[in-house]
C-alpha cells in the first residue's frame, strides 16, 4: 500500500486549499484516513480524519473550516480547507489503517499504519 499527498503551496490568509491522499495497492473501503501537521519547531499534531462509514473527526482548530470528500473512482481522500490562518502553516501528512481502530486511537499518530510523505502549506500574506 502506498499513499500520496498532494495540493499543499503558498495561500494568503482567509483562502483555501485542497489535499489530496491518493492510495494504490488497495481500494478505499473499510479505512480509516487521518491527517495530522507539523509546523516548525513543534511536534505534530491530529488535524482531521475519515471512516469508510462516513465518520468524521477534526480537530478543534480546524472544525468547521475543514472538511472531507471521497473520490472512489481515483481512490483518493480529499481534505478541503477554508478560511485558512497563519497558524495553520505545516507540513501536512495523511496516514491510514485498513482495521478497525476504536475512537479514542484515531487521533493517535500510532494508530496508523501507512504514511504518505509531507505536503507543505504555508499560509502568508
Amino acid at each position: 500500500v502506498q499513499l500520496q499527498a498532494s495540493g499543499g503551496g503558498l495561500v494568503q490568509p482567509g483562502n483555501s486549499l485542497r489535499l489530496s491522499c491518493a492510495a494504490s495497492g488497495r481500494t478505499l473501503s473499510g479505512y480509516t484516513l487521518g491527517w495530522f501537521r507539523q509546523a516548525p519547531g513543534k511536534a505534530r499534531e491530529f488535524v482531521a480524519a475519515i471512516r469508510s462509514s462516513g465518520g468524521t473527526y477534526f480537530a478543534d482548530a480546524v472544525r468547521g473550516r475543514f472538511s472531507f470528500s471521497t473520490d472512489t473512482a481515483k481512490n483518493t481522500v480529499h481534505l478541503q480547507m477554508n478560511s485558512l490562518k497563519p497558524e495553520d502553516t505545516a507540513v501536512y501528512y495523511c496516514a491510514a489503517v485498513w482495521r478497525r481502530i476504536i475512537t479514542s486511537n484515531v487521533r493517535n499518530e500510532g494508530a496508523y499504519d501507512y504514511w504518505a510523505q509531507g505536503t507543505l502549506v504555508t499560509v502568508s500574506s
